[in-house]
């Protein structure tokens, strides 16, 4: 029996399944759409769909013809059509089988007829159901009991987790994913698999890791699958800085580890911090922002154990590995600058005078939102009195913006007089006293704001008498 909320999908993809029964073919939609609507009340109506046939790359292009708005064959090679009608887009793929060779960072695909072949090389069994299309009544074509998987919330491999994992093996990291999406608890074969087989990731390419890592980490709740990927050893193959962090920062008094911080500070970035932050990037950052805790462990009497310059260290790692799984140049700065400048909150423990807020605005830049939900983020201590005090801190600091934004511009601060100005007043041409110059002026601008124009050059001029006599 098919749930009647199948209903208002079944019309949409009526006139496509039609095409296909007409040819002799047969269509089956498969992936997150039968998943979804099979484990809630109604599916959105806004997702992409999924399908596959039995029909090759030309004729899927043929039966597609004069019924879709567009048509693109970027991954006909591997069986795969896309088209866009009334602006959903569509996916169908013809039957196939994929693996890894032992050494191979590309699969090799083979097509096949039947859509059990199909399906066996899937990577859960909650993936690895259809729905047929072209059959007289729509049948849910299930070899695997992914639908009796559902509703216990158990992540199973439709073959046997080894044979799973060695077709691709970026379904180990992929497992976290759902693990952590849906509260799925994996059978012991599959935990021991990851254990036994995660070197194998080491064939995957670092791009699809890091896509991997992305979808994993912006899930509501990260935690569960953070956590599979280091207890399994996965994250050793990819991000072996995580694991690193499981240390005691107090060995005395059994403060909880850096790692569990880290866990805390990630799952507290949430995506309605506020509507003008990178949500993606300021997860990352907050994955690494104590990354360089374990490299500057130490210990000093009175203070117990400390880690100095951790901030700096971090930043250095964190480029580092993201460089190593191929984030874009933007996001390495961008979340390389947020590790680097995650204490940079704390230094100003004298309240926020007008030169503290111009610093901490320039010190961040473009980075503003991001560094504010993060230093927030930061505070993960159960002591309600020291979480109420950071609050207000943070507060009054993104008041103190507020208020000082509607009287500079420090969004872009920069020296009164730019290096032009400058050469006109001192009477010199391009060289290193401009640039000091713009130093002198810019720490004028950072400490007491805009003078105007004749007090700034009086105080130029007066800098190149007392630095050159004249």
């Amino acid at each position: 029996m098919i749930p009647d909320r199948f209903r208002p999908i079944l019309d949409e993809l009526s006139p496509l399944s039609e095409r296909f029964a007409a040819t002799g073919h047969r269509l089956y939609l498969v992936g997150g759409t039968v998943r979804d609507l099979l484990s809630t009340a109604a599916g959105t109506g806004n997702d992409d769909f999924d399908a596959t046939t039995d029909a090759r790359p030309p004729e899927i292009k043929a039966l597609l013809n004069g019924w879709a708005d567009a048509i693109w064959t970027q991954g006909e090679r591997f069986g795969t059509i896309g088209a866009k009608k009334d602006g959903r887009i569509y996916e169908i793929t013809t039957h196939r089988a994929e693996a890894y060779a032992d050494d191979s960072r590309k699969p090799h695909v083979d097509f096949a007829d039947e859509i059990e072949t199909d399906l066996s090389r899937r990577d859960f069994t909650i993936n690895a159901m259809a729905l047929e299309l072209t059959s007289p009544a729509p049948n849910l074509v299930d070899p695997f009991s992914g639908a009796a998987d559902l509703a216990p919330r158990t992540l199973r491999t439709p073959l046997s987790p080894e044979v799973s994992f060695s077709d691709d093996p970026l379904r180990m990291l992929r497992a976290a994913r759902f693990i952590a999406r849906y509260q799925l608890q994996p059978v012991p074969e599959l935990v021991a698999a990851v254990v036994a087989m995660h070197s194998r990731l080491e064939i995957v390419s670092a791009e699809r890791i890091r896509d991997e890592l992305d979808k994993l980490i912006t899930v509501d709740h990260p935690t569960a699958g953070l956590w599979f990927v280091i207890e399994t050893g996965l994250a050793d193959e990819f991000l072996p800085e995580l694991p690193g962090m499981r240390l005691e920062q107090d060995p005395i008094h059994r403060h909880k580890d850096v790692l569990t911080h880290t866990l805390a500070v990630v799952e507290n970035v949430r995506p309605g911090a506020r509507p003008d932050f990178d949500f993606r990037r300021t997860r990352l950052a907050a994955l690494f922002h104590d990354v360089g805790k374990p490299q500057t462990r130490g210990y000093q009497k009175g203070k117990g154990v400390t880690f100095h310059h951790h901030d700096a260290v971090g930043a250095r790692m964190t480029r580092k590995r993201l460089t190593a799984l191929r984030y874009s140049n933007d996001d390495i700065e961008a979340i390389t600058e947020l590790v680097a400048l995650h204490l940079r909150f704390h230094t100003y423990q004298m309240g926020w005078t007008d030169s503290a807020v111009r610093r901490y605005v320039r010190d961040a830049g473009p980075l503003l939102a991001e560094l504010n939900v993060l230093t927030r983020c930061d505070c993960t201590t159960r002591n309600e009195r020291k979480a109420a005090v950071l609050s207000q801190r943070m507060d009054e600091l993104e008041e103190r913006i507020l208020e000082l934004a509607e009287r500079e511009e420090i969004a872009s601060i920069r020296p009164e007089l730019d290096g032009k100005q400058v050469m006109e007043q001192l009477g010199v041409g391009p060289g290193p006293i401009v640039g000091k110059a713009l130093s002198f002026l810019l720490e004028i601008r950072l400490e007491e704001g805009m003078l105007g124009d004749t007090e700034i050059r009086q105080r130029l001029d007066q800098w190149r008498y007392d630095r050159d006599g004249c």
